[in-house]
């Protein structure tokens, strides 16, 4: 891992930012994602468990999928199941994944790229490695994000967006030190592909052993940084952080993260995935594979699910209206 790399010294640089004008985030708090299963069993670990939802706004969910190397037979995916009121933002490190929904968007996405789906008023989707994998088996890694949706964009009708790892923008830390993969945002003047209803910024980095990655960060987004590999600090404070942990920063205008001189055999460098957001300060009720501002707002969306009025998929696949709603995927 991961997939998409460059030479850091033919990359536009990162400027440090200026402690005065942007004052270094300390860091609020490091957790540890336990992990679980998701869909008909592939590994996950939960990044935002037990971090409370006031300080991840816009962010509602997070999953790391993976890292596995599937022998034959195994690779897992989901069944057909619904989403409402946010974005779910699928970026795969290693390996595939083929997505379809009932809105028509879909395709396969692999080795960098993202898929950014707003389910928005809602739809049916099924995420699944393609035929060929499941007969080869092969390495799966990527993260699952959802992203809110701000209440006058809950039913927004539906859209798929196809990122290809190509497309996002490659950039340097000052002394060359990480590669930066703007996904979405903006960092330093420079824009990610991924266009977004709530203004975030996603930027995946490598940091190589004993470099330090300073970089500037919009004062009013919130701002997170999960380690994916590997082991290092966060914040000039230097508190230790390892793969499977998020760092939650505090108010300031830019961010640090070290990474550890000595790295494990099999995760060379810090790899990093930092999210930053503009909260939506909105009531947010969550159940399953909704996320609406009330109680009343779930209620409707579980009915038109089970209507069938949140779409349709091919005959021979529909699932079953009554049937159980996914917990997170």
């Amino acid at each position: 891992m991961p997939a998409v790399t460059a030479d850091t010294l033919r990359l536009p640089r990162v400027a440090v930012p200026d402690p005065v004008a942007a004052v270094p985030r300390p860091v609020r708090s490091v957790t540890t994602a336990p992990s679980g299963f998701e869909g008909e069993g592939f590994p996950v670990r939960r990044a935002f468990a037990g971090v409370a939802q006031s300080v991840l706004d816009p962010f509602i969910h997070m999953d790391q999928m993976g890292e596995i190397e599937y022998a034959p037979g195994e690779p897992k995916g989901t069944p057909w199941h619904p989403h409402r009121g946010f974005e779910t933002v699928t970026y795969i490190i290693d390996g595939v994944f083929e997505h379809q929904d009932s809105n028509g968007g879909g395709g396969t996405i692999t080795d960098g790229d993202t898929q950014w789906m707003t389910a928005g008023a809602g739809l049916l989707h099924i995420e699944k490695p393609p035929e060929h994998l499941v007969v080869s088996g092969g390495v799966f890694h990527g993260i699952q994000l959802w992203v809110n949706l701000p209440r006058a964009h809950k039913f927004h009708l539906p859209r798929y967006q196809d990122i290809r790892g190509r497309e996002a923008v490659l950039l340097a830390s000052a002394d060359g030190g990480a590669l930066l993969r703007v996904i979405a945002g903006e960092l330093d003047g420079h824009q990610g592909p991924g266009i977004t209803f709530t203004p975030i910024t996603m930027v995946h980095a490598t940091v190589n052993p004993g470099a330090r990655l300073e970089l500037p960060w919009n004062p009013s987004f919130n701002g997170l940084a999960y380690v994916l590999a590997g082991q290092g600090s966060a914040g000039t404070e230097q508190r230790p952080i390892r793969k499977g942990q998020l760092a939650v920063f505090g108010a300031g205008g830019a961010l640090t993260l070290d990474a550890a001189t000595a790295q494990p055999q099999a995760e060379p460098n810090l790899e990093v995935l930092l999210l930053g957001g503009q909260p939506i300060r909105e009531p947010v009720v969550h159940y399953g594979p909704f996320v609406m501002n009330s109680r009343a707002e779930i209620v409707q969306a579980v009915e038109d699910y089970q209507a069938g009025r949140l779409g349709v998929v091919p005959a021979d696949r529909v699932p079953h209206a009554d049937g159980p709603l996914l917990g997170q995927e």
